[in-house]
Order: C-alpha cells, then structure tokens, then sequence
C-alpha cells in the first residue's frame, strides 16, 4: 500500500510539473529624451532587452517592442520575458531606439542594466540622446 500511495503521488507530480506553462516576467518604464522638440506622428519606439554578456559577439534578445508612438515623451514601455531564459552570471541591458520614417533620431548611449530578479526599479527610466 505505501508503494502505491509513493508511486500515485510520483506520478501525479510529475504531472503537474508537465502541465504547468512557463512563467512571464515583465519590465514596465518610460523612454525620454531632454530636447525640446515634439515627435512626428510617424515616429516610431523600438525598446529591447538583450544578453550583453559577450562582448565579442552580437546581444541576445529576449524581449522586444516595436510601435508607434502616440503622443509625446516620456513614452510608455512593457517588455515581456521569459524567466527561464535568464542565466546566473549574464549581464541584461535595456536599450531604445526612436526613427521617424526609418531614419534614427534618438538612441540610448548609456547602459541601461538590469538585474531581473524581481528588484528592479519600475518603471524603468531610459534616456535616449539625439543622433547628430
């Protein structure tokens, strides 16, 4: 009887375990800049958070948006990610980017990291600067 009732409850763990979606995390913030300009109508909001462990290789994506922006700054943010994807010892940064009919007009020129342990400040504050 004790081997069924371990066996039964094996069995029912393991279950559970396989049905259980992975989680989601977010990072909530607002992109600025500090000139004194008014944004076009067909500007445009790329914000990302990458693995920029490697300095020798291209950053890892994790999450992304990309959208239109409407109305002025600061410009609300919300970056969806995988909690499993994140590694012990990796090194995340948020980045943002503004282009006005593909043409960059704003990026950020500072990192802008993040722990992603559930201490991170929200919303995030990401100052992007003119591109000349």
């Amino acid at each position: 009887m004790k081997k069924l009732l371990t066996l039964a409850a094996a069995t029912l763990l393991s279950a559970c375990q396989s049905t259980t979606p992975a989680g989601e995390a977010s990072l909530d913030g607002e992109v600025f800049y500090l000139q004194r300009i008014a944004l076009p109508p067909s500007a445009t909001l790329s914000v990302s958070l990458q693995d920029v462990s490697l300095a020798d290789a291209p950053a890892i994506v994790l999450a992304e948006q990309n959208s239109p922006i409407k109305g002025q700054v600061p410009l609300p943010f919300h970056l969806s990610y995988d909690p499993a994807q994140v590694k012990s010892g990796h090194r995340y940064s948020v980045s943002a980017r503004i282009e006005v009919n593909g043409e960059l007009m704003f990026i950020t020129t500072e990192n802008h990291a993040v722990q992603l342990d559930g201490n991170d400040p929200q919303p995030l504050k990401i100052r992007v600067d003119a591109v000349r």
